[in-house]
């Protein structure tokens, strides 16, 4: 019965379940910021797990027989990945942009996506304090707020803003490598911009705020798999960096509108990979 998953439904959900944690990111972002430091600048909140729980709750009583995974409980089994299979398989972060949360910098969402035969087919990301909820079904296009969005039609990388981020991992390798691509897109795109927030980027990139985005050494599956629906189905292009396929797991991604992802791809291949960095698929 697996083909017979209603997505229009599972989307309908996954608002509902985003917009309850998203009230819960509300009323915290207002209280009193009381932050436990995980490492030196990856940073994680009550809220976080609140959210989780309250996702997975509401959820899983409307589809008992799906898998799901989240960022707090897969760092809960001491970062391990359950074993991802074809049924389908909810990937949830409850607050992507925790360092902005603690910071009060305003991009912070909730993501939820749905993958099913490891193909993401529903995807909302939820930004309570801009008030922005993405969503999108495979083959029914995108929306912000209810309205369609598309991505932008600048066709030129050299005036293209794109999106990154810094990461978490601060090793000397690693760090040259981040700073080859950045260097790389300030030398052929417009401009750069971090918000912070892997899901908002991607998001980004679907209404046409950003033109491209690549990450590569995010969280993981949670931060992207929602977000890749929403870029896809706003007429966007999401690959590995590579340019190999979009690879669930590999925590790394890029996408664009379909003429700037070939050529970000094209400057960032010409940069390799630090050692300690996730591999291509």
């Amino acid at each position: 019965a697996m083909a017979e998953t209603d997505y229009a439904a599972c989307a309908v959900a996954a608002e509902l379940a985003a917009r309850a944690a998203g009230e819960e990111i509300k009323a915290a972002w207002d209280a009193e910021r009381d932050v436990e430091y995980k490492g030196t600048v990856d940073l994680v909140t009550a809220t976080d797990k609140k959210c989780e729980d309250l996702i997975f709750d509401m959820l899983q009583r409307k589809f008992p027989t799906h898998a799901f995974v989240g960022e707090e409980s897969v760092a809960a089994a001491d970062g391990k990945l359950p074993e991802i299979g074809d049924g389908p398989t909810w990937f949830v972060d409850p607050l992507d942009g925790t360092t902005n949360f603690v910071h009060a910098f305003p991009f912070s969402c909730v993501s939820i996506g749905l993958a099913v035969k490891k193909k993401p087919v529903v995807g909302v990301v939820f930004n309570p304090i801009s008030n922005e909820c993405f969503s999108a079904v495979v083959s029914h296009g995108a929306t912000l707020n209810g309205k369609p969005i598309s991505v932008s039609k600048v066709s030129d990388l050299g005036k293209a803003l794109i999106g990154t981020e810094i990461g978490v991992s601060r090793d000397a390798a690693t760090v040259d490598a981040i700073m080859g691509r950045v260097r790389a897109c300030v030398e052929n795109a417009r401009s750069l911009r971090c918000s912070g927030s892997c899901a908002m980027n991607m998001v980004g990139v679907a209404m046409g705020r950003l033109d491209g985005f690549y990450e590569i050494g995010f969280g993981g599956p949670w931060d992207c798999v929602g977000a890749a629906v929403i870029v896809t189905e706003a007429g966007g292009v999401v690959c590995d960096p590579s340019g190999k396929p979009f690879e669930l797991t590999a925590r790394r991604v890029l996408c664009g509108n379909p003429d700037i992802a070939p050529a970000l791809t094209k400057v960032l291949t010409a940069i390799p990979d630090g050692p300690l960095e996730p591999q291509a698929p």
